[in-house]
């Protein structure tokens, strides 16, 4: 049995630097952050003229339109979180993975390692989607791998002898999960004797994509009003860090539901509503938050950002957030009760045995 493993291969317009990467996701654990490593492989030409080779890792946020700039102002930052030279000088100190050794071995004298350590607190890979018609760069945190033949590091890169690769920092689902939500919210009215109560439950706290979220429903009307509709739906609130309000939610499933109601003075209801947010619902709506490439064909919906505490919030980042909101309507003299329960939306941390059958081939 022959295993060949995933590599990823991207080489500059000239053809003098080439770079080999095995996975373009790095997992963040709230506290560290998997290292990006690499190679690098030059051409017999730029080892003859000694010139200098340098790896950054790139965080590239836009906080506005590509269509919205003007001459002089730009809606976009460029951070260079860490700099390396590969080549003549080198870091010495490199822990060293075991597939950067069986590609130094394969690929020969002319390549070079490098390992850059990503900051905890730096934001997750999180972009808004556009409209289909759309074709500018959208707004988000997108990171990529810059390998560029320069003087320094801090040199004006040529597009000829540069390479870019897109990569994506994620967060997996927690081992450990919350409490289970629950909340109760009443409400009196003015003039008006007792008072309407609403208790929300949800079965957890934590959901994967894809999953069915159950939300248990008890009304007990105490009051001289009537119940005359129940909505329940699921928001993503997004949070652009840079500006003080830049905080907006989007509803990306809801259900209506008559069942029960009217509910009159005096009576109570118990019921169960469920919801499936998914993408594939939303992908004409723009301003959903999303994870990594809007194009890649496994997007989803962003998941929940996890962050140690918030002072450790990165200014140019998107904090992503899930919430279930339920809705009683009174009719147009009696108002609305609302009760909303946060949770939290990710993907399950794929175990090792399934990362290993989804990057091996058996030949």
């Amino acid at each position: 049995m022959v295993v060949n493993f995933k590599i990823f291969k991207k080489a500059s317009p000239n053809n003098m630097v080439t770079l080999y990467m095995n996975r373009r996701e790095f997992v963040d654990s709230v506290t560290q952050v998997e290292p990006v490593d690499g190679i690098v492989v030059l051409d017999d030409e730029y080892i003859r003229q000694n010139r200098k080779i340098f790896v950054q890792l790139i965080c590239n946020f836009r906080y506005g339109r590509e269509d919205d700039e003007m001459i002089g102002l730009r809606f976009q930052k460029e951070l260079i979180l860490v700099s390396q030279a590969v080549y003549p000088e080198q870091k010495i100190d490199m822990q060293l993975t075991k597939m950067q050794e069986r590609l130094l071995k394969k690929l020969g004298s002319n390549a070079f390692p490098f390992v850059l350590e990503m900051p905890p607190s730096s934001p997750a890979s999180v972009v808004l989607q556009q409209k289909a018609s759309d074709n500018t760069q959208p707004c988000g945190v997108q990171y990529f791998v810059k390998v560029f033949a320069g003087e320094n590091d801090c040199d004006r890169t040529h597009r000829r002898s540069t390479v870019n690769l897109g990569i994506r920092k994620i967060q997996y689902a927690p081992a450990k999960t919350g409490i289970q939500p629950c909340t109760v919210v009443r409400k009196d009215f003015l003039l008006s004797p007792g008072e309407l109560e609403l208790e929300v439950t949800l079965d957890r706290q934590l959901y994967y994509h894809g999953e069915k979220i159950s939300i248990n429903i008890c009304v007990r009307n105490n009051s001289n009003k009537v119940v005359k509709k129940i909505k329940a739906m699921v928001q993503q609130g997004i949070d652009v860090v840079l500006f003080q309000n830049g905080q907006f939610r989007n509803t990306i499933a809801f259900s209506e539901s008559s069942e029960g109601c009217p509910l009159n003075p005096g009576s109570s209801l118990q019921k169960v509503m469920y919801l499936v947010p998914t993408l594939a619902a939303n992908c004409d709506r723009p301003g959903i938050a999303v994870e990594g490439d809007v194009k890649h064909k496994n997007t989803s919906l962003a998941s929940t950002t996890l962050i140690a505490s918030q002072e450790a919030r990165d200014a140019f980042g998107i904090i992503v957030s899930y919430a279930v909101k339920v809705k009683l309507f009174l009719g147009a003299l009696g108002g609305e009760l609302c009760a909303e329960l946060p949770f939290i939306l990710m993907h399950p941390k794929p175990s090792l045995k399934a990362q290993a059958e989804a990057e091996t081939v058996e030949a």
